[in-house]
């Protein structure tokens, strides 16, 4: 089978998908992940056909101007593509894909890990085991709440949205919802709609953050304190879509009673204070890490490059 083209790798090429993608491209890919410089200088070098990049690698219309001319396709192994102008990348020329749909189950758990790690007070026990169990809980002590049976409020009602729901139903949550439609009678069941989240708000025990990003600050100190006192926040979708400084406001005063966060404003060099506080339950942006899900990324992210490079309009070009 003769290949398709030249593509640049900003990141390692999984093990089990290396001998597809020796059969189908030239490839140029790092050991490690690579910065945005880096990948730009291989391009200019190697003349590529196309890119695969990462989240972590932002690709804006001042880097998207200095690839070369070559390029006629670039993927991103995320979901998410704020961090690509593209808009500008389809200016050059350059088609954009992503990765959506494959990553939904892994990051609906990890939504629900968060959750569980916040009510129940998790980050705080997980530190007395290990320094030895040496602070024993009396009968008043170390207590969290508990999930089930809590109203939950979730702001974005796409397909992760909704395997968060799928799961929350097994903890007997109502859930309300606000999207910027209303879903279909199918896709909504037994969930609530609300056109205004300031009306949905003040119903929800726990809300859920599961949007795109790109949409500015979300979450403000008004919103914070439109919540029931005590109310639990997750956020696994993005950082950019909370006022961090309203949030560890609102938590060191106890209006907001917990946080589960895998995501924030800045990534890795995040604040800090937000761990320093006992209801804080935090993972470093693991939402989709599990092996399953990071190969079929991987793999989707390879079928937009053929796609593109075969002449074809493969289903996850990104459109704007």
């Amino acid at each position: 089978m003769s290949k398709l083209g030249r593509i640049v790798a900003s990141l390692p090429i999984p093990h089990v998908l290396r001998d597809r993608v020796d059969a189908q491209f030239d490839c140029i890919a790092p050991d490690r992940h690579l910065k945005t410089d880096e990948v730009i200088a291989l391009a200019n070098q190697h003349q590529p056909d196309g890119l695969l990049i990462s989240l972590g690698m932002p690709m804006r219309a001042e880097h998207i101007a200095q690839l070369p001319a070559s390029i006629r396709v670039m993927a991103t192994t995320s979901v998410g593509y704020d961090h690509i102008d593209v808009a500008a990348a389809n200016a050059r020329g350059i088609i954009v894909c992503n990765t959506p749909d494959v990553l939904t189950d892994a990051t609906a758990d990890t939504h629900m890990l968060l959750l569980l790690g916040a009510a129940r007070r998790a980050k705080e026990h997980v530190r007395n085991m290990d320094g030895g169990w040496k602070i024993r809980n009396g009968f008043f002590q170390g207590l969290g709440v508990e999930v089930t049976g809590k109203t939950m409020g979730i702001v974005g009602m796409g397909r992760i949205g909704r395997a968060v729901a799928d799961r929350a139903r097994g903890f007997r949550m109502p859930i309300l919802y606000h999207n910027r439609t209303r879903l279909r009678a199918d896709r909504e069941g037994d969930a609530r709609y609300f056109a205004s989240l300031e009306d949905m708000l003040p119903l929800c025990q726990v809300l859920s953050l599961n949007l795109p990003g790109g949409q500015g600050v979300l979450m403000t100190a008004e919103r914070f304190a439109l919540l029931p006192r005590g109310a639990i926040f997750v956020n696994s979708a993005r950082g950019s879509l909370v006022d961090e400084g309203a949030l560890l406001e609102a938590l060191k005063s106890g209006q907001v009673g917990a946080a589960g966060l895998d995501v924030f404003q800045k990534e890795p060099g995040y604040d800090t204070r937000l761990n320093e506080l006992e209801n804080t339950f935090l993972l470093p942006h693991i939402g989709s890490a599990t092996v399953e899900t990071r190969t079929a990324m991987a793999e989707l992210a390879l079928d937009g490059i053929v796609g593109v490079l075969a002449g074809q309009s493969p289903s996850n070009i990104i459109k704007v």
